[in-house]
């Protein structure tokens, strides 16, 4: 019996779609998954266990932060998960002062503290793990303000010591941290402990650090006329987490607390005093008398006489500091600032914020720029009025925030968020400098 061409066309094509359907299936049976084609520092935790140990997925990263007034130790212990942004475990944190640059002319003494610091480390990591923990020093403000020899001195009895544990070490580890870098660092670390960058719909925050030598403001940037205006070397990008950020970032050396108090005082940074002179200001108490250290330089200091008001002459002098040395930027306005360091400590001097436990854990809190210029007038007219002055400085001090905030575009209004802390983590650049040199160590070789 003849078939009709209409069925035998309709028996070819049922025939082509059985096997076309096939085909199908048995291709996406043996196609890798999504998740196996993303980038393999997202997604294979082996890479961050060079022990052989797979099960614990877990890595660790000790950091060095080299600052002016002191030295500091960060032992980081990251949990690996699959598909997912590391997970910070724990941290362990240890301070000790002077600074690193306090032993300029006398470098040996330098490594007593610091093996001290590294046996914080040794106690904490477990044994089996040091020859896969990267050990690193990165040195801020203090040692970009000494002489070069001097601070390469400094980097290489680090080197030594560090040469001398059994971490994962190399000697290009411990450097000098560009201030940019620096700034960058601690927005990671802030957004990180925010959840702003696990790919969420938490919107990055912008960062202000006051530091003793330095201090740096960082912001992702929102809007193209600021990348268009901004200096080449305002505005960086770098990529975590598999995500692209474009950062507004800049460290003004010489204006941390500790530098720009020398500045207005009218002292030179690393210069002592010649013979018995001294510095004389109208920023401090006209009665007060006495000596300050900074920088391993003692001088001499007093308030000047009675005259005009306190506040408004030092905020000329502050004003006069300062004048050109800040660029404004227009959108931190429109955006949250989570401000650090020195921002937070003299908000607790004037009572705007918890104070400090023993542990230095606190919930911190919001204050405005307005608070910081009241603050400062309420401060300095107390003086005037010979009112009991523990703090010496803090009338100096409360003014050049207030003016530095000011310069930088934050309007009296303007609301900042001041955290120590977060999650019962410090809130420096330390933590984020860690993730991207354990990111770098896993792509390249070395931090």
């Amino acid at each position: 019996m003849r078939v009709p061409k209409l069925a035998f066309l309709f028996l070819f094509v049922g025939c082509l779609v059985l096997y076309l359907t096939y085909v199908k299936r048995h291709f996406d049976g043996a196609k890798p998954s999504v998740s196996d084609q993303l980038p393999q520092y997202r997604t294979d935790t082996r890479k961050y266990s060079t022990t052989g140990d797979v099960s614990e997925n877990v890595q660790y990263g000790i950091m060095f932060d080299a600052g002016s007034t002191g030295t500091r130790i960060h032992v980081f212990k990251f949990q690996m998960e699959p598909n997912e942004a590391p997970k910070l475990a724990h941290e362990t944190f240890k301070a000790l002062k002077p600074g690193l640059s306090a032993y300029a002319d006398e470098p040996e003494k330098s490594k007593e503290g610091l093996q001290e610091l590294l046996n914080v480390a040794k106690s904490t990591v477990p044994e089996r793990k040091w020859s896969s923990t990267p050990l690193i020093l990165r040195a801020t403000a203090g040692l970009r303000l000494l002489p070069g020899e001097k601070a390469t001195i400094l980097l290489d009895k680090v080197r030594e010591v560090f040469g001398q544990s059994s971490f994962l070490y190399k000697p290009e580890s411990v450097s000098i941290m560009d201030g940019a870098d620096e700034g960058m660092s601690a927005w990671i670390t802030i957004n990180f402990l925010i959840g702003a960058l696990h790919g969420t719909e938490t919107p990055t925050v912008g960062m202000l650090d006051l530091g003793g030598g330095s201090t740096q403001i960082t912001f992702a940037l929102q809007d193209e006329k600021t990348i268009q205006t901004s200096p080449i070397d305002y505005v960086t990008s770098f990529q975590m987490f598999n995500i692209s950020h474009a950062l507004y970032s800049h460290s003004y050396l010489g204006l941390g607390l500790m530098s720009a108090r020398l500045a207005v005082l009218g002292g030179i940074e690393g210069q002592p005093l010649a013979g018995p002179l001294e510095l004389v200001s109208p920023c401090l108490a006209p009665d007060y008398s006495g000596e300050w250290e900074h920088a391993d330089v003692l001088y001499t200091i007093k308030g000047q006489k009675a005259g005009e008001p306190i506040y408004e002459s030092c905020l000329r002098k502050v004003e006069k500091m300062i004048y050109k040395k800040v660029r404004k930027a227009e959108e931190v306005k429109n955006m949250d600032f989570y401000a650090f360091s020195y921002y937070y400590d003299r908000a607790v001097d004037l009572g705007l914020i918890g104070k400090r436990l023993a542990t230095c854990e606190s919930t911190g809190g919001t204050v405005r720029v307005s608070d910081y210029i009241e603050g400062a007038k309420r401060v300095c007219s107390n003086m005037s009025a010979g009112g009991i002055q523990e703090t010496p400085f803090l009338c100096l001090d409360l003014t050049y925030i207030s003016v530095l905030l000011q310069e930088l575009d934050f309007p009296p209004d303007k609301e900042l968020k001041l955290a120590r802390q977060i999650n019962k983590v410090e809130t420096s650049w330390a933590l984020g400098a860690t993730f991207h040199c354990i990111e770098s160590l896993h792509k390249h070789g070395s931090c």
